[in-house]
């Protein structure tokens, strides 16, 4: 689904990425591990179309992943659809006046009609247990509510690839045991998941391959 063929990426002259090689399949969960400063962010906004490498290239689904490409709306629409990512701070990405607004923002972004729209946010809702908390603003909720809401507003949009950056940053110990149990009920053979994080112990339990990204700025 995803391949990086000897991706390197430089911001003004000073290397983020160097050489980096790597093929990830769908139906399995990829933890990405490495120090800060080791191009774990870098590595997210080429995955998300939002930088392109220096050097070498980015596949997704067989196709190499361009800045001429992606300046064509509809492509880039098409792109982003089918990848949803999850910031580290879940309240930079919530902006709407309520939950239920949250989660039909990006479906309205897509073209949907409204009766898919409604559908799918009652169905989120539901599955992220936001009933009570449909009407209110996202910006009122606690860290781990807020975690829910960017969760149900990205699936709800059905991603083929899921992108979460240290998905337990400041939740407590209920978060952080809620988010390991959701990204396991969200495991699927049509789904690739890739995951940053500097819990190891979370890494062991959810991963069914494990990279490290080196201060050397490669994936090994």
């Amino acid at each position: 689904m995803i391949e990086l063929k000897n991706v390197s990426f430089a911001y003004q002259g000073q290397k983020a990425l160097d050489g980096v090689n790597c093929r990830m399949e769908m139906g399995k969960c990829y933890v990405i591990q490495g120090p800060n400063g080791s191009g774990k962010s870098t590595l997210f906004r080429i995955l998300n179309g939002l930088d392109f490498p220096t050097t070498g290239r980015f596949l997704f689904d067989g196709e190499e992943i361009t800045a001429k490409k992606m300046k064509r709306a509809e492509y880039a629409k098409n792109f982003h659809k089918q990848i949803g990512f999850i910031f580290q701070n879940s309240e930079i990405q919530l902006f709407t006046r309520s939950v239920e607004d949250e989660i039909a923002f990006g479906l309205n972004q897509l073209g949907l009609e409204e009766k898919e729209i409604q559908q799918r946010v009652e169905k989120y809702i539901g599955t992220l247990h936001l009933s009570e908390l449909r009407t209110r603003a996202p910006f009122n909720l606690s860290g781990g509510e807020k975690k829910r809401v960017a969760l149900a507003a990205v699936l709800a949009m059905e991603p083929r690839v899921l992108i979460l950056d240290e998905p337990l940053s400041g939740l407590d110990e209920e978060g952080q045991q809620w988010v390991e149990a959701f990204i396991e009920s969200v495991k699927s053979p049509e789904r690739l998941i890739i995951i940053a994080t500097h819990n190891h112990d979370l890494a062991d339990r959810i991963a069914d391959v494990k990279l490290t990204l080196t201060k050397a700025h490669t994936l090994v």
